[in-house]
């Protein structure tokens, strides 16, 4: 990601990386864990798996004639800590092969998720209005009414899968199934009276609906216990 020519060349520092390339053959597709952090794997625009740090290996289905073979690529988040300070490197970093060989001859398109590239979207992307033939990844719109001076809410997104809420253009927060945490703080002064644009990409599945709840669920909870101590004088 930080290689790529965009932000007049300084590269990419957040968000998604699509990468795409061709293919004539199915097989064994190994990233060589040169993943970071998390890639969905497509083969004409069908999903075909999973890769990060623990998955290496997809297999490919048979085919004739050549196909796309897309990587979703998200960038997960970096430590500021520790050796591994300095290997802080996102997006695809080294060889992907299928069968031994590597790729190569990718077209690379930059989703870094920031206010301006949510603007280009909301004025130039061609929305449906049949939410029941989305196909995932995809970015949903949908509008908030609120009636008087807006207040403090939390956003629940059951039965959603995992991706990223924004709120009048301003990125709110990553959601992902697995939990633990199952809402999304939404302070009021990001909203205003009247209507409030929520864009959400998602990456896996779909519900029909998003929740405004006035508390948060905070997911699996744990009991903590005093623990005995000693004083040093």
């Amino acid at each position: 990601m930080e290689n790529l020519s965009v932000n007049n060349n300084s590269g990419q520092s957040y968000g998604y990386t699509l990468y795409e390339t061709t293919v004539t053959s199915g097989g064994t597709l190994d990233s060589m864990n040169n993943i970071r952090d998390r890639a969905l794997v497509f083969v004409e625009r069908e999903y075909v798996g999973c890769l990060d740090y623990k998955t290496h290996k997809v297999t490919l289905p048979e085919a004739e004639g050549a196909r796309t073979l897309s990587f979703l690529v998200e960038n997960c988040g970096r430590v500021n800590y520790g050796k591994a300070l300095n290997e802080q490197r996102k997006g695809i970093v080294g060889d992907i092969v299928l069968n031994h060989s590597p790729l190569r001859g990718f077209n690379i398109f930059c989703l870094d998720m920031k206010p301006c590239f949510i603007r280009r979207l909301t004025n130039s992307a061609q929305w449906k209005t049949d939410f029941k033939s989305l196909a995932v990844p995809g970015f949903i719109q949908a509008k908030l009414n609120v009636d008087g001076p807006p207040t403090d809410t939390f956003i629940h997104m059951p039965e959603w899968g995992k991706g990223v809420v924004f709120v009048n253009g301003q990125n709110l927060g990553r959601y992902w199934f697995i939990g633990p945490q199952r809402s999304l703080y939404l302070p009021g002064h990001w909203l205003r009276s009247g209507e409030n644009q929520i864009i959400i990409f998602e990456e896996q599945r779909t519900n029909e609906k998003i929740e405004f709840k006035e508390n948060p669920d905070h997911g699996k909870t744990i009991d903590v216990y005093k623990l005995p101590f000693c004083t040093l004088l």
